[in-house]
């Protein structure tokens, strides 16, 4: 287990290989992001309380709209008030969850963030947190929206920044405040993630109740690239379980 709040150079390096060999056992990138979620809840710590430093562990992934299940993409419609959502829009997609409460452990539970259909640069301008990751991370929003295949090789290699928050309460790039951030003692929020050859986005997004440093942050840059050896390694499978 690791300390998040001393996370260093050791625990980055160990963190990242067991991270990087979750594929082995995984059958799709649903499995996959359910064994990576869960064990960043479990292991990374507050070494105060022995209790998880996250109060909740994300793993969101693009996918097609036509590549959901009904109940996605039933979920997906249910944003837009009925905009026509086309078959190849893309949707940021909760692939897995692990958290402090009961209902923050199924996807089905989630209300608004099962899929979020990414319909133009207007709609994603409308949220904060996933405009400020998709800048954060260094991609221009068309690379979302339209990939282009000629430049998927150079994103794929791409090491990307980390989406940081530093501050949660009070930070305009972190919605319900009110009902998530402060009640549930949220302080920092930390993603990261990066493209793979499909041309889809993953992003892991850890809610943490210690305080992340600058220095921290960073490290998980590292433990992004290898994460996406990982998940790339079953990206020409499944995505979802039973499909």
């Amino acid at each position: 287990m690791y300390d998040l709040t001393r996370f260093n150079d050791d625990d980055m390096y160990n963190c990242a290989l067991d991270l990087r060999n979750l594929d082995k056992a995984s059958q799709n990138i649903e499995d996959i992001a359910n064994r990576i979620v869960r064990y960043l809840y479990e292991n990374l710590i507050d070494s105060q309380t022995d209790q998880s430093a996250c109060a909740l562990v994300r793993f969101f992934m693009t996918c097609p709209f036509m590549e959901l299940s009904s109940d996605l993409q039933s979920a997906a419609r249910n944003l837009v008030k009925g905009r026509n959502i086309a078959s190849t829009t893309k949707c940021l997609t909760l692939m897995a969850t692990a958290g402090d409460q009961p209902e923050w452990n199924f996807r089905q539970q989630s209300t608004g963030h099962q899929s979020i259909p990414l319909l133009d640069r207007d709609f994603i301008n409308r949220a904060p947190m996933i405009s400020q990751l998709i800048h954060q991370f260094g991609l221009d929003v068309s690379a979302l929206l339209e990939p282009d295949p000629a430049l998927l090789v150079d994103l794929e290699q791409t090491t990307f920044n980390v989406f940081y928050v530093p501050q949660a309460p009070g930070s305009m790039h972190i919605p319900a405040q009110q009902d998530f951030v402060i009640p549930y003692k949220i302080q920092s929020v930390l993603g990261f993630g990066g493209m793979l050859p499909s041309g889809n986005l993953f992003a892991i997004i850890l809610f943490s109740k210690s305080p992340i440093s600058p220095q921290v942050a960073e490290l998980f840059k590292w433990i992004s690239a290898y994460v996406r050896i990982s998940v790339a390694s079953l990206d020409k499978r499944a995505v979802f379980a039973g499909r």
